[in-house]
């Protein structure tokens, strides 16, 4: 049975805590998230599988960060596991972070997949789309800002890529397509050339404009909205094109979403 999560850390039980620490269960919410001590789960994980000559050294990367959050302490942990795995070679630990129960180690195994320099953007979208797929939150959150800057790097063929996959079956992955290019994203860097030239993401915008799904509108409706804020003609036109072509309430849905912050500077009109 899925479970909901406490509402506050101070409520999480302690059982559950130390289930979590241990890497034997997913968190159920974000409050759960972010109470996972990531350090004790790394070393929880490093001890079970007879690896924890990799502790020190991770460990030692997460010392060294400027600033230490859950999404940094997340990346270090990834990219440090990942620069071990490959100079072990043991490439069987890396299958065993991308398969494992704990949402946070899947977690650590896409920053394994966006650091691989060996993988070009077609391999590494094609690796990552499983995690874009994942049942988890969290995963689903992190696996695109652990590629984003690969996208960001090689902007024409990911657009190509991806709006291959505005078809997908799995509104997970339709997902995906927008918010790893999202021009503004959250807690990311901006992809500067879109916020600039925004039409460049219309081959997976233009196939996502009445999709079924909430999770996949509402990422259409942000990215539409970051645009806003820099090229809002290109909104307006947009938006006014999709209205007069697509007479759907998905449409409309995405409208309202996408000119949000336009209205608002806006203002009142006076009479």
């Amino acid at each position: 049975m899925k479970r909901k999560g406490a509402r506050s850390a101070k409520d999480i039980p302690t059982d559950i805590l130390n289930l979590l620490n241990r890497g034997e269960m997913e968190t159920a919410n974000l409050v759960e998230w972010l109470a996972v001590d990531q350090k004790i789960l790394l070393g929880n994980l490093l001890l079970y599988y007879r690896r924890t000559d990799y502790l020190e050294t991770v460990l030692s990367k997460i010392d060294q960060l400027k600033k230490q959050t859950v999404n940094t302490i997340n990346q270090a942990i990834g990219i440090g596991l990942f620069e071990l795995a490959s100079q072990n070679k043991d490439n069987e630990f890396l299958t065993i972070m991308s398969s494992h129960p704990a949402d946070l180690v899947r977690c650590w195994a896409t920053y394994a997949i966006g650091k691989n320099d060996h993988l070009d953007i077609a391999q590494t979208l094609q690796q990552i789309q499983p995690f874009a797929a994942d049942t988890h939150f969290g995963v689903r959150e992190i696996c695109w800002m652990a590629v984003r800057a690969k996208i960001a790097k090689n902007l024409p063929e990911s657009m190509a890529i991806l709006s291959g996959w505005t078809s997908n079956d799995d509104e997970n992955i339709r997902r995906f397509t927008t918010e790893a290019t999202r021009p503004r994203g959250v807690w990311c860097e901006h992809i500067e050339v879109l916020k600039q030239q925004p039409e460049l993401g219309l081959p997976i915008l233009e196939r996502l404009r009445s999709d079924k799904a909430k999770y996949v509108r509402d990422s259409v409706g942000n990215w539409l909205n970051d645009v806003g804020k820099t090229q809002p003609d290109f909104v307006t036109q947009l938006c006014a094109r999709w209205e007069s072509e697509s007479d759907t309430k998905e449409t409309k849905y995405i409208i309202k979403k996408a000119m949000r912050t336009i209205k608002s500077s806006e203002g009142p009109k006076s009479e």
